[in-house]
């Protein structure tokens, strides 16, 4: 299932076709270094209708009127590159998949939302985003509204959207749609919410009180979003990070994580291994019908990790529990092959969920021509491996959405982040060109 082709891009296509250059085509519609990387704060650094069958349409009148159909003139090669050259990125992928950008920022105050520039660009090129920071629960939770709830007898935590709103109204009013990050992470995730009184050094609560404040959590965000900005999140980063083969609790099949190098896993410490599967269970409940539901992790390509996120989510598919799977890209220059990309991706094919690539980055060491050069190729050759794979092009995987995890280079003091496609001064990098320019060439 694909997002429906907007008619301006078809008509491109039928001028290309004239001159010769396409075939006809099916119309669709929608919707680290081999050690551990995953995301961080900043500086470093989200419902599909069924798929529908093309309409045509006739410009010849009726012959027994005695008029003459007229054929459109051709276009010349010259003004049919002209027409490609206009499209924006998501527009030239549009037959595909959604391809997404982060919305970088740690505060409200520093985010890319404030920078006209990037939003512009961002809707120019992309119709999917991710808040990189600010829908995590460390921005969402509110520890003295929770205590004042505490006191007046309701154990329910308070819940604060000053972080997420000016975003969610930004994407209603310019047709964005949005990747939800994330629901239940160990990560970003404030201490005291798994502690007796809410309090910073209170014992940890038990498990019934810990799934109490799960659920309403859950229910708070998802009733907020859906009602507020319908239609605008389309789908949930549910459970984000949770398989670790370091620390994997031996128990489990999915290697369930128990910690974070010397840090807890306290939703682990808390409930238990099934912490994963009363997430989702929450989440389905209380999502809406057309919201798609996800498991999202990191090194999804190493061999060992890519067989228990399998298990994990063959156990969660068995009870309609989820719908995809977000393959994180903290992808290096030489790591991973694109072979170990590519076997991950069948096998998680194999269940049958949508495969969304979601933190795409691919990150040089030095920012010289040469490097950057490095960079593109890289890009290139990661976007024609997921073309070739997606089920659109006759491949195995379902692939949904890419997305790239920001925009624009060091896009403000402190950003040193440089695995985007656009450089500080808003200008196409070599990672830019070659994406686009593998998109293209499936027209020509």
């Amino acid at each position: 299932m694909k997002r429906q082709r907007v008619l301006w891009v078809m008509a491109a296509l039928v001028l290309l076709a004239g001159c010769g250059k396409v075939e006809n085509q099916e119309g669709a519609s929608v919707p680290e270094p081999p050690a551990v990387v995953t995301e961080s704060s900043e500086p470093v650094a989200s419902a599909e209708p069924a798929k529908e069958e093309p309409g045509t349409e006739s410009s010849a009148e009726d012959p027994a009127e005695g008029s003459t159909a007229v054929a459109a003139p051709e276009e010349s090669p010259a003004e049919a590159e002209n027409d490609l050259a206009a499209l924006g990125l998501k527009d030239l992928c549009a037959d595909s998949f959604l391809l997404g950008v982060g919305i970088n920022g740690s505060t409200p105050e520093n985010q890319c939302l404030n920078i006209p520039e990037y939003m512009e660009m961002s809707k120019e090129h992309f119709n999917s985003c991710t808040l990189t920071n600010l829908m995590k629960s460390a921005y969402i939770l509110d520890q003295a509204g929770s205590k004042k709830n505490l006191a007046a007898g309701d154990p329910e935590p308070a819940l604060t959207f000053d972080a997420i709103d000016p975003t969610l109204s930004w994407c209603a009013e310019n047709g964005m749609k949005m990747r939800g990050h994330t629901l239940v992470w160990h990560t970003q995730a404030p201490g005291w919410f798994f502690r007796e009184g809410y309090e910073e050094s209170g014992s940890y609560v038990d498990r019934e009180t810990m799934l109490l404040r799960m659920e309403s959590y859950i229910r708070q965000l998802l009733t907020h979003v859906q009602e507020e900005y319908p239609g605008v999140i389309y789908c949930w980063d549910v459970v984000n990070e949770a398989v670790d083969i370091d620390s994997a609790d031996p128990e489990t099949d999915f290697k369930c994580r128990t910690r974070n190098g010397e840090d807890p896993n306290p939703w682990y410490d808390t409930i238990g291994p099934d912490y994963v599967e009363m997430a989702f269970t929450y989440a389905r409940k209380y999502a809406d019908p057309e919201v798609l539901l996800f498991y999202n992790d990191f090194n999804t390509f190493q061999a060992p990790k890519t067989t228990a996120i399998i298990n994990l989510c063959k156990g969660l598919q068995e009870k309609g529990l989820i719908d995809g799977v977000g393959m994180q890209g903290y992808w290096g220059m030489t790591y991973p092959s694109l072979d170990e990309i590519e076997r991950a991706i069948r096998r998680f094919s194999g269940l049958g969920l949508q495969i969304h690539i979601t933190e795409l980055s691919v990150s040089v060491d030095e920012e010289t021509d040469a490097e950057l050069a490095k960079q593109g190729e890289k890009y290139a050759d990661i976007f024609r491996l997921l073309y070739k794979l997606d089920t659109d092009q006759g491949g195995p995987a379902d692939i949904t959405c890419i997305t790239l995890f920001g925009l624009v280079d060091h896009y403000r003091e402190g950003d040193t982040t440089n695995a985007r496609i656009f450089d500080k001064n808003y200008e196409p990098k070599p990672a830019y060109t070659a994406i686009r320019e593998v998109m293209e060439a499936k027209y020509r």
